[in-house]
């Protein structure tokens, strides 16, 4: 047995981690290991034992209970990322590098600060990684991201009035096209169907499986059928009803139930 627990990370979604033999509370700050290093959390939920074979991979670890020195370090740390954001933007300008500057991101223990940055090509940023290791005598990183990736760590509000479903829950992006749109009869219409980061909404993907189950029991648009009316052919469907409309051969329309059929 191992014991969890599920802590958000600053800058990142929450993730389960090893707790260790720590004894953490719901809303206590900790320092715990990322994908990018060592980095502030926060404990969501008291630690919980669960079975290695319930584990998929080897999970990182909280390291220890945040200190008053962690959250001081921390704080001085939002002070170096807003001055480091500000400095490569004056570098990027003064280099004429084609590259937007999205974040900044100090870790904990200031071991590396990483630039995140998108480009539609291919950037040489050789120079300019010289100029900022030079100012502020630590590793540089400057990674690249894709627009959905910009989108997430930049967040912001849905056209459903939420906060980005990448920001807050998604742990990956998953494939995303324009038949999951079709099979739920929405509009095709770029404006309504992409999200900030100008490719389709993941929720296009959240109820397709259920709308593709739910056709098997349909007739398809256009098909021909005999109702208790008469013949007739098939010119709407309305999924989550279970129905259809028909156009019938003698004339006028009739609704009916997929059980009718």
């Amino acid at each position: 047995m191992i014991r969890m627990v599920y802590v958000r990370m600053v800058n990142s979604r929450a993730e389960e981690l090893n707790a260790g033999d720590l004894l953490l509370e719901a809303g206590e700050p900790v320092v715990a290991e990322s994908e990018r290093g060592l980095g502030l959390g926060k404990v969501l939920s008291a630690p919980r034992e669960k079975e290695k074979r319930f584990i998929l991979k080897s999970p990182r670890k909280v390291v220890r209970k945040a200190t008053p020195e962690d959250l001081e370090q921390f704080e001085r740390n939002r002070q170096t990322e807003k001055d480091a954001f500000q400095l490569c933007l004056d570098k990027i300008k003064e280099k004429n590098l084609h590259m937007k500057l999205v974040k900044t991101e100090v870790l904990l223990d200031r071991s590396k600060i990483i630039f995140y940055f998108s480009a539609e090509k291919r950037v040489d940023f050789r120079e300019l990684v010289k100029d900022l290791a030079a100012q502020f005598r630590t590793r540089i990183e400057m990674r690249q991201i894709g627009v959905r990736d910009e989108a997430k760590m930049i967040c912001g509000i849905g056209s459903c009035g939420r906060e980005l479903c990448c920001a807050g829950f998604l742990n990956r992006f998953e494939l995303v096209s324009v038949k999951m749109a079709k099979e739920q009869n929405l509009a095709l219409n770029p404006t309504k169907i992409s999200g900030i980061c100008g490719r389709l909404m993941c929720c296009l993907g959240y109820e397709f499986p259920t709308y593709v189950e739910l056709k098997k029991s349909l007739p398809r648009v256009g098909k021909h059928i005999t109702t208790r009316s008469g013949k007739g052919k098939v010119i709407r469907q309305n999924v989550l009803n279970q129905t259809v409309t028909v156009q019938l051969e003698e004339g006028g329309e009739v609704t009916i139930h997929a059980s009718e059929i």
